[in-house]
């Protein structure tokens, strides 16, 4: 019995791993098509808030164009190539995690701190949710709070939107950031509890079904010997009775002799 539980068990685990690194090969292929749309937008959003800067009378191209552009697509590209060359691998997790994060950060510097894409960040966040993975979550975050914390002491203007902001604010935001990693470490580990549970039983189904047909392959054998034995006693209880019959016919053949020969006696003697 316990060998049987360790079976189960070791199978379980297996099963585990495979749905795991489905799930994470499915989220990395989201992240693939999310970080492309999402360089699109900061690309369209750049040209319309700020697509030119003035100097008097000469206008060029703003910084904002050129850094989603270059920038947005040096955080959209590294990840993509990796989604399709290392699919499901942990290291693709940290770096989608990282560049998911940085991306926020970016659209957050291109609206100048506006509150809006601040929401990009919980988001994000939610999205990395689906890898069921609490270090994604945690890289995620220290990031988030890192980039808070410099921008909000050497370029303020950049994250909050204002020159002198509180020096508590990074830690505010952070907050908000710890209290949405709460809800979603929970719904992770809610969800890898329910992956285990779905595993086990699938394990305990294919260990009772090798069971029921283990049984089923004794049970035929069985029977089928037992088919053949009976089919032995038939042949030898039909072979018997021929011989018994031939020797019942031999019998009558000598009784009917025998009685030739007493008719012919008895007319001589006649």
């Amino acid at each position: 019995m316990k060998g049987l539980r360790a079976q189960i068990d070791s199978r379980a685990h297996e099963l585990f791993e495979q749905d795991c690194t489905a799930l994470h090969c499915r989220t990395d292929r989201i992240f693939a098509f999310l970080m492309l749309f999402q360089w699109v937008g900061a690309v369209i959003m750049a040209n319309v808030v700020s697509p030119r800067t003035w100097d008097q009378e000469v206008s060029s191209v703003h910084i904002h164009l050129w850094t989603a552009v270059i920038l947005g697509g040096l955080l959209t590209a590294f990840p993509v190539f990796l989604v399709l060359t290392q699919p499901g691998r942990t290291s693709t997790r940290q770096v989608i995690a990282i560049s998911q994060t940085l991306f926020s950060a970016m659209l957050i510097h291109l609206s100048g701190g506006r509150i809006e894409t601040h929401f990009h960040i919980f988001g994000s966040l939610a999205f990395l949710a689906f890898y069921r993975d609490w270090k994604v979550l945690m890289t995620a975050t220290v990031i988030v709070a890192a980039d808070h914390l410099l921008r909000g002491m050497y370029w303020p203007q950049s994250v909050f939107g204002v020159l002198t902001p509180s020096n508590w604010r990074w830690l505010e935001h952070a907050a908000w950031v710890v209290f949405e990693d709460i809800v979603l470490l929970a719904s992770c580990r809610q969800g890898i509890r329910e992956m285990q549970s779905v595993a086990t039983r699938h394990a305990e189904l294919e260990a009772t079904n090798e069971i029921i047909d283990a049984q089923v392959r004794d049970r035929t054998a069985e029977l089928a010997e037992a088919r053949e034995n009976l089919e032995q006693q038939v042949q030898e209880r039909t072979q018997d009775l021929a011989e018994a019959l031939a020797c019942v016919q031999r019998t009558n053949l000598n009784l009917q002799e025998a009685n030739r020969h007493k008719s012919r006696f008895l007319s001589t003697m006649s």
